[in-house]
C-alpha cells in the first residue's frame, strides 16, 4: 500500500519535472451555440507577437471514397502539398472555385493526380464536377501550430514555448463564417493553457450521397 502512495505521488512529479523542460499548449473546447459538442472545428494558434515560423508545412492527403472526399475537413499550413488519391471505381474531375486555391483537376483515376500546393491562407472548397453531392473543405493557415478537434468537441495543439498566443476556431457550418480568437498565456512546463469557444451554426443539411453505393 504504502508503495502504491509513493509511486502515486512521484511518478507524476518526474513527468511535471520532464514537461518543465520543454514547452506546454493548448486545450481547446468547441461547441455549438447550445452546448452540444463541435467535430471537425479547426483550432489554430498563433502568436500574438506576430507570425509563426520555423517549420516547415507538412503534406496531407485527401481520398476519394464511397463517392465522398475524406476526410471532410482538412487543415494545413500556408504552402504544404496535398494529394488525391482516387480509390473510388469511378474517376473524378476535382475543382475549387475559392479565392484561397483555384484550381481544376480533370478527370482521373488511381494516384495519378499531380498534388496541389496551397500557398494562400484562407478557406477553400473543394467539389466534383461529375458527382455534384461530394463537398470537402481545406482551411489554410499562417501557422503549424493546429489540430482538429475531435468527436467530444476538444482538440490540443502543443506548442514551442511559453508566452501569449492567440487561439482561432473555424468551422465550416459557421453563421456568417467568422472566426472568433481568445487571447491565451502558455506557460512552459505548466499545465497547458484553455481556451472554449461557442459557434452559432447554420442547420445542418442531410448528405443523401450517404447511402450511394459503388
Amino acid at each position: 500500500m504504502l508503495r502504491e502512495v509513493i509511486r502515486q505521488t512521484v511518478l507524476p512529479l518526474m513527468l511535471l519535472s520532464a514537461a518543465g523542460a520543454g514547452a506546454t499548449g493548448v486545450t481547446v473546447l468547441v461547441q455549438d451555440a447550445g452546448g452540444k459538442a463541435l467535430a471537425d472545428t479547426v483550432v489554430y494558434v498563433e502568436p500574438e507577437s506576430g507570425q509563426a515560423t520555423g517549420r516547415a508545412p507538412a503534406t496531407a492527403e485527401i481520398e476519394q471514397k464511397g463517392l465522398k472526399f475524406l476526410p471532410l475537413v482538412t487543415v494545413v499550413q500556408t504552402g504544404a502539398k496535398i494529394f488525391f488519391p482516387n480509390n473510388d471505381k469511378v474517376r473524378h474531375h476535382i475543382y475549387s472555385f475559392s479565392p484561397a486555391h483555384k484550381f481544376d483537376q480533370k478527370l482521373y483515376s488511381g494516384q495519378s493526380a499531380t498534388p496541389q500546393v496551397f500557398d494562400k491562407a484562407g478557406t477553400v472548397v473543394l467539389g466534383c464536377n461529375i458527382h455534384d453531392k461530394m463537398l470537402a473543405y481545406v482551411k489554410v493557415v499562417d501557422t503549424p501550430y493546429f489540430a482538429k478537434t475531435d468527436a467530444a468537441g476538444t482538440a490540443h495543439v502543443e506548442l514551442p514555448a511559453g508566452g501569449k498566443y492567440v487561439v482561432k476556431a473555424w468551422h465550416y457550418n459557421t453563421v456568417g463564417g467568422a472566426t472568433p480568437e481568445q487571447l491565451v498565456t502558455v506557460k512552459a512546463g505548466d499545465a497547458p493553457a484553455s481556451a472554449a469557444f461557442k459557434l452559432p451554426m447554420k442547420p445542418i443539411v442531410a448528405d443523401d450521397a450517404s447511402s450511394t453505393t459503388l
